[in-house]
C-alpha cells in the first residue's frame, strides 16, 4: 500500500487543514453574541470556502492529467468532493444566520460546531496519515471517532428540536433556530461521508 506519488495527499493536506481553520473560525462564531464580531466570523469563513474551492479546482486538474495516482481516480474525485462538501455546509449555515439575522446562538448550536471542528480535526489527521500508508490503523481509528462524533451530533440534534417545539413561543425564531441546526447537522453527515470514502479506498488497496 504505497501510494505512487505524493502530490494528489500534499493537495488534500492543503485542504483539509484550510478546512479545520474554517471550522475553528465556524465554532468561534458560536460563542460570540457581538453582531460586529459574528459578522467578521463570516467573512473568514466563506473566504476559507472559497480558497478550498480553489484547491478542489486545482485537484480536478490534476486528475485529468496525470495518468498515474495514488489510488483509484474515481475514489480520489468522492474524497475530493466530500471534502468540498462540508466546507460548503458551514459556509452554508454561516450564510444563514446572516441571512436569518441570527443574534443569539443556542448552547446546542456551539456544541454541534465543536463536534464538527472535532471531525475535521480528525478527518485532517487521517490524511496525513494515508500518505505513506504506514499508519492505516490510525485511519481506521479515525474513522470510527468521526462516526461516533456524527452520532452524538444526531443526538443534539434531536434533543435542541424536540425542545424547540416543546418551548418556542415565536414561529419565526423556530424556523430559524431549526435552518441554523439542520444545517450544522449536514454538515457533521458530510464530514461521515468522508470517512466512508476513506474507508473504501483502504478496503480497496489492503
Amino acid at each position: 500500500m504505497v501510494p505512487k506519488n505524493t502530490m494528489f495527499f500534499d493537495l488534500f493536506a492543503e485542504d483539509t487543514k484550510n478546512l479545520v481553520e474554517q471550522a475553528k473560525v465556524f465554532h468561534q462564531m458560536f460563542q460570540l453574541s457581538d453582531p460586529e464580531q459574528i459578522a467578521g466570523c463570516i467573512r473568514q469563513i466563506r473566504d476559507f470556502e472559497h480558497k478550498g474551492d480553489e484547491i478542489t479546482h486545482q485537484i480536478f486538474m490534476e486528475l485529468s492529467e496525470n495518468f498515474i495516482t495514488p489510488f483509484d481516480r474515481e475514489d480520489i474525485h468522492a474524497l475530493t468532493t466530500s471534502i468540498d462538501d462540508i466546507a460548503d455546509f458551514i459556509n452554508g449555515c454561516a450564510s444563514r444566520v446572516q441571512l436569518y439575522n441570527v443574534k443569539q446562538f443556542s448552547k446546542t448550536m456551539e456544541l454541534m460546531s465543536e463536534v464538527l471542528l472535532k471531525q475535521v480535526i480528525e478527518i485532517d489527521a487521517a490524511i496525513k496519515d494515508m500518505k505513506s500508508m504506514k499508519n492505516v490503523q490510525r485511519v481506521r481509528e479515525a474513522i470510527v471517532r468521526i462516526n461516533s462524533l456524527e452520532n452524538h451530533a444526531d443526538d443534539l440534534f434531536d434533543e435542541a428540536i424536540a425542545r424547540l417545539f416543546a418551548e418556542a413561543v415565536d414561529p419565526l425564531e423556530l424556523i430559524k433556530t431549526k435552518e441554523v441546526l439542520s444545517s450544522l447537522e449536514t454538515a457533521t453527515d458530510k464530514c461521515e461521508d468522508v470517512a466512508n470514502v476513506l474507508e473504501s479506498i483502504l478496503v480497496k488497496n489492503s
